[in-house]
């Protein structure tokens, strides 16, 4: 009767610290359950990331290069810029002037048709409010 009693004690001993320091008998379950919904979650955001990345590809790649300015007068400047658009695509573009403080004294939006070759040059001479140092292009988009 004594050996039974020591178990007894024994079990119920551990109960105790079991409860008294959290460690209930259902934890490996909980912790399971905790890791797939971790996993889950993870993956939920890691196939989001690469759904959005992969609609983003998708778009059209526009992209512009300045090849020179030339200040003709304290009225004119000619910009000269290459475009690459998407074959078959129109865009527009905005060349500005700027003077010797960076401030715009000159601004044209131009309309770029369709074509069949995706990178073209383009020369626009612009009017400017007062004297230019720079001409530039500032951004294009596809129309």
């Amino acid at each position: 009767m004594t050996g039974s009693r020591n178990v007894d004690s024994g079990t119920r001993s551990e109960g105790t610290l079991d409860s008294r320091y959290g460690r209930a008998p259902n934890r490996r379950l909980r912790d399971r359950r905790s890791l797939w919904i971790t996993a889950g979650a993870f993956a939920v955001v890691l196939v989001g990331w690469v759904v959005w990345v992969g609609l983003g590809a998708s778009q059209p790649l526009l992209e512009t290069r300045d090849i020179r300015n030339v200040v003709q007068d304290d009225r004119n400047v000619t910009v000269t810029f290459e475009a690459s658009i998407p074959v078959g695509s129109p865009a527009s573009c905005a060349v500005e002037a700027l003077n010797q403080s960076f401030a715009v004294v000159g601004w044209k939006v131009i309309d770029l048709p369709p074509s069949d070759q995706y990178s073209r040059t383009f020369t626009e001479q612009l009017l400017t409010s007062e004297p230019a140092t720079t001409g530039l292009i500032y951004r294009c988009w596809l129309t």
